[in-house]
């Protein structure tokens, strides 16, 4: 009986221990209050129209891009077409020491800023239109060429490789004369095909729309308007709805804003080459993202061989957006 109480008693201890849980480690309080430090990073884009439907896009893209990296991001800049007010946000974002700025590169104006960011220590690459005289580090947007080559490759086709065509644009910007290279190019394929003449739109619907006029009443026998900024093509189908020349008057416009896709699906423009905006911010803080807090081993040391160790462009494409596509584009 002596030996089958030990017995239990020691079982009862085993059990006992077994039972016993180790005590958890607390953490000290300033483990616990530690932070990602990528959370505290802030990436700026600085634009201008950003009234236009268009920069929603824009807006979209860095909201996405920091939820997903876990970062701060911002957009700011004028509603309006205003350059001296675009340089004062962007002035205000290096202000904020920000980690990186995206930039739209509407005018070489722009360059001194860029520059005075770069000699901050703040990089800056630029979406939608470049500055390649300037110092900034990259460059993330459609191919505005190739852009242009599709449209006009399209709008060819939709006035059966023959007649009179307009070409509606916003002078000055490096994107959109390219756009119009890039129809020039594709155009000069048809001999049936002749350019009448170029439009100023002033990125302005209204005045898009009173420059279309005056084409339709300059030159009776249009078969074509091309637009190569997005305040074009609705102007454009104004005019030509005005004049009663609906599907008469084939309209490639630029970009997906949800006036041009309804017009689409009246019939009034027959398509439109639409970028895909919401990438290029997207894209451009990636790289900022990866150029703060990666080491891509291009060289034995990448500072001392001034190696950035980022692209230097990227295309964020172009696509045709017709009747038969044009529902799924809609906001």
């Amino acid at each position: 009986m002596k030996k089958l109480g030990v017995l239990l008693l020691i079982l009862a201890v085993l059990f006992t221990a077994g039972c016993q849980k180790e005590a958890p480690v607390t953490q000290t309080a300033a483990a616990q209050e530690e932070v990602d430090p990528k959370s505290d990073q802030l990436y700026i884009e600085v634009s201008a129209l950003g009234n236009l439907d268009y920069f929603y896009d824009h807006k979209m893209g860095m909201e996405m891009v920091g939820k997903e990296l876990g970062v701060r991001t911002e957009y700011v800049g004028p509603a309006e077409y205003d350059m001296n007010a675009m340089v004062s946000a962007f002035e205000q974002a290096i202000a904020k020491r920000p980690n990186g700025i995206v930039v739209v590169g509407f005018e070489s104006v722009l360059n001194p800023i860029i520059d005075k960011a770069i000699a901050a220590g703040i990089p800056v690459v630029t979406v939608d239109a470049d500055l390649p005289d300037s110092n900034r580090l990259a460059f993330v947007g459609t191919g505005n060429f190739g852009a242009g080559v599709a449209g006009g490759h399209k709008l060819a086709e939709l006035i059966g490789g023959s007649g009179k065509v307009a070409i509606m644009t916003k002078p000055g910007q490096s994107n959109l004369e390219e756009r119009i290279s890039g129809y020039q190019s594709a155009l000069a394929d048809y001999p049936g095909i002749e350019i009448v003449q170029i439009a100023d739109t002033q990125s302005d619907p209204v005045i898009a729309a009173q420059a279309a006029s005056a084409l339709i009443q300059k030159f009776p026998d249009l078969a074509g308007i091309a637009c190569v900024e997005g305040a074009g093509g609705s102007g454009a189908a104004t005019a030509v709805r005005e004049a009663g020349k609906a599907g008469e008057i084939k309209i490639v416009s630029m970009d997906r804003g949800n006036e041009v896709l309804e017009a689409i699906a009246d019939g009034i423009i027959s398509a439109s080459v639409a970028q895909q905006t919401a990438l290029m911010p997207y894209y451009a803080v990636q790289i900022l993202y990866n150029l703060n807090n990666s080491n891509v081993a291009i060289t034995t040391d990448n500072a001392s061989a001034g190696v950035l160790g980022i692209p230097s462009m990227v295309d964020t494409g172009a696509i045709i957006v017709d009747e038969t596509n044009y529902k799924y584009y809609m906001r």
